[in-house]
């Protein structure tokens, strides 16, 4: 028994590590790109593609750095409860521009396997609504990347 007991204590601080990794602005935003990636329940080759480049652009960071901080999104992703974590990081941590770009690069892993689905064109929603985007600028940040995106096709309660 006390044995057991010593070693939950032991795993207290990685548990405490990984619960601040939310609060890594990185961590949070590699978690809402996977969301919207996962969310129609099929993660398309191109998808995840797309969602590693947004990453390597967005922090000029390549090889174990950049698999490190997709599989640590991934896993925040997995064990989160809301959207809420990540997003009031996000708003915290960006100024308007940058969080009207974040919007932008949701929008490009969304159409990076070129089709909206109803249910990442709702998570996008929420995400500008809580980290502060204006319905305007989301939709405009929506055509942009449909409008790059080769054979984009589907279209958004916004229209």
């Amino acid at each position: 028994m006390f044995e057991r007991v010593l070693s939950f204590l032991k795993d207290l601080p990685a548990a405490g590590s990984a619960r601040n990794n939310a609060d890594d602005p990185r961590v949070a935003a590699s978690a809402l790109l996977y969301h919207v990636m996962s969310a129609d329940g099929v993660r398309q080759d191109a998808e995840w593609e797309r969602f590693k480049a947004v990453l390597a652009e967005s922090y000029s960071i390549r090889g174990d750095e950049l698999d490190a901080l997709a599989a640590a999104g991934e896993r925040a992703d997995n064990e989160a409860i809301d959207l809420y974590a990540f997003t009031s990081v996000l708003k915290r941590q960006l100024d308007p521009d940058a969080r009207k770009a974040f919007i932008g690069l949701m929008w490009e892993i969304v159409y990076a396997d070129g089709e909206l689905h109803e249910l990442e064109d709702n998570i996008v929603w929420r995400v500008a609504e809580l980290i502060g985007v204006e319905r305007h600028d989301r939709v405009e940040a929506r055509r942009k990347a449909a409008a790059e995106a080769p054979g984009a096709t589907g279209t958004s309660s916004d229209e």
